[in-house]
């Protein structure tokens, strides 16, 4: 796990199954699967809701804590900070084993299935340097798009778009999509996020700026029995997108702007 975690504030796996048709909403279907949940991980005890979703979540406070939310077609997990990459596969995969059944779901009903890891930098502790000599909450905000844009765009052509002299820079999230093979069902995605999002399962609050990486297949499937094959396909692609590509070309950039600016 050092890998994942050495240059960043916290490292996450989540997981995302998303349907085709609605979830059931009755509260006894919701609650015996948030049940069963609890009992196989007896730290998920803490019943949220969100606008348009229902979490499960052990204590957010602690650096290493799980989630488990339902949307109206989507099915979401998350493990931050874990101790290995296995304790977060084991926990996605329980979940993946038993909220079909409870829920009804049927291979057809399968749209994708989605693994992301995520690399937060938060700045709370960084120094809180001005921009053009201003302080404010706002200039202090396009602080984290002027850190994204010095570490990933300054020595490309893009860097020729911008005069820092006179300009201040107010959004840089890159983001862009690959097909993985030829069929195009299996596609990884690369974000770069520096803007806070509604609040939702997962969500720890704060400003970080985030990356990324997201790998998703879609359906249907043949059987639910297929879900763990493909799982471990998402989740192998995952770990060498991350290893390759990931960490060396935008966590570990980002790092070094981050301790550049902090010296």
């Amino acid at each position: 796990m050092s890998s994942y975690s050495a240059f960043c504030s916290n490292f996450y796996v989540n997981q995302k199954l998303g349907l085709k048709l609605d979830l059931p909403e009755r509260r006894e279907t919701v609650l015996d699967l948030f049940d069963r949940v609890r009992r196989a991980f007896p730290r998920l005890c803490n019943f949220q809701r969100y606008e348009g979703e229902v979490a499960l979540e052990s204590d957010s406070a602690e650096r290493e804590w799980q989630w488990v939310a339902l949307r109206q077609t989507s099915i979401r997990s998350g493990h931050v900070n874990p101790a290995t990459l296995a304790d977060a596969y084991h926990f996605h995969q329980a979940l993946l084993e038993v909220a079909p059944y409870f829920l009804s779901i049927s291979p057809l009903d399968i749209d994708m299935l989605e693994v992301v890891f995520g690399f937060d930098f938060d700045l709370e502790h960084e120094p809180a340097r001005a921009v053009h000599g201003h302080g404010s909450s706002a200039q202090h905000a396009y602080e984290r798009d002027a850190i994204v844009f010095d570490a990933l765009y300054a020595d490309t052509p893009f860097a020729q778009l911008f005069d820092p002299n006179s300009e201040r820079m107010i959004d840089a999230q890159p983001t862009f999509t690959i097909a993985l093979g030829d069929r195009g069902n299996l596609q990884a995605s690369f974000e770069v996020r520096t803007k806070p999002r509604l609040p939702i399962a997962g969500d720890r609050g704060g400003d970080p700026i985030s990356v990324f990486l997201t790998v998703r297949k879609f359906g249907p499937l043949a059987s639910l029995d297929d879900l763990k094959n493909m799982f471990a396909e998402i989740t192998q692609h995952a770990e060498t997108l991350a290893e390759e590509r990931v960490i060396p070309h935008l966590v570990v950039p980002l790092h070094e702007a981050l301790q550049a600016r902090g010296s």
